[in-house]
């Protein structure tokens, strides 16, 4: 059969063509985000990032804690630790801070459970101890002083309102009162019994959480803990009365 002519054949509706898709480039300082990264508003990124810091810190310790696990942990790019902190120093200089500040308000609060400013100095050693226990990696980092920066503000500060609590403590049960200019100037004998304080509950905490009193601790007599050791080490240090 003939093919119809062009003025024969039946006329077709033409195709409807669908409109062409707007293309739209993704602007060059956006990324896409990979799955389980989780957006932070602005303002608490910085919080989030310490945060985050503390959990790698107590779960991998120092050597585990770079800025790259810390952005992991957090689930933002590796870029924004260095943005909020500078460097691994400034990041580990303020998380510090925030372990000095929760060591010296557990100090304060074991302190105001007791009223003899002895029995006071007893109850900050021991929560000094606690703290120490139940936070190791973070007390750990307090006392590596190579690795912060202690001109920080943040960091200065709350050291320094650490110590003040110390020597504070010491002299009250010394029946003593250093607070402001005179924590300045101390004589010998005040500095040497803070020195002697700090060093006894600092070295036992350290021997502690290196596992040094194991051999110590199962020479004692059954039901003897840790705490009814730093309980009995505190009160061979107190001055007794003289015999008479």
């Amino acid at each position: 059969m003939a093919r119809a002519s062009r003025e024969t054949r039946p006329n077709r509706p033409a195709a409807k063509r669908r409109p062409a898709r707007a293309v739209t480039e993704r602007p060059a300082n956006r990324r896409r985000r990979p799955a389980g990264e989780t957006p932070y508003h602005h303002g608490d990124l910085h919080d989030a990032l310490l945060a985050a810091a503390e959990r790698v810190l107590e779960r991998d310790g120092l050597p585990g804690l770079t800025l790259r696990a810390v952005a992991r942990e957090a689930g933002v790019s590796h870029a924004a630790p260095t943005h909020h902190f500078g460097d691994l120093t400034g990041l580990l200089s303020e998380l510090a801070a925030i372990g000095f500040r929760r060591f010296n308000e557990a100090m304060v609060a074991a302190g105001n459970t007791e009223t003899f400013p002895l029995m006071k100095a007893m109850a900050r050693a021991k929560a000094y101890v606690a703290y120490a226990q139940a936070r190791p990696g973070m007390y750990g980092l307090m006392f590596r002083t190579e690795r912060l920066d202690m001109t920080r503000p943040s960091l200065h500060e709350a050291a320094t309102a650490s110590f003040e609590g110390l020597a504070t403590a010491v002299s009250l049960s010394r029946n003593e009162k250093l607070t402001g200019e005179a924590l300045e100037a101390l004589s010998l004998d005040q500095a040497a019994a803070i020195a002697r304080a700090w060093s006894l509950v600092h070295g036992f905490t350290t021997l502690l959480l290196d596992g040094r009193l194991k051999d110590i601790m199962h020479r004692l007599p059954d039901g003897t803990g840790v705490e009814q050791l730093l309980d009995a080490m505190l009160r061979s240090t107190v001055p007794r009365p003289p015999v008479v």
